[in-house]
């Protein structure tokens, strides 16, 4: 375990404490359509979609 790595396990560790703390609904709006959900579930769909994007492009730096 290198320290990049364990930093970013603490990042995953603290936004994962962070999203499902936000238990209460929310109404977001995506485009048109107006969606009623729990905050977390935005909160984690956001956070998986920057993830894959980040890797992404750091798979494609390479």
């Amino acid at each position: 375990m290198t320290p990049a790595r364990i930093t970013v396990l603490v990042l995953v560790v603290l936004a994962l404490i962070f999203i499902f703390e936000n238990t209460r609904t929310t109404e977001i709006r995506l485009l048109i359509p107006e969606v009623s959900m729990p905050l977390w579930m935005a909160l984690l769909g956001t956070g998986i979609i920057g993830g894959l994007c980040g890797a992404y492009f750091m798979r494609r730096r390479q």
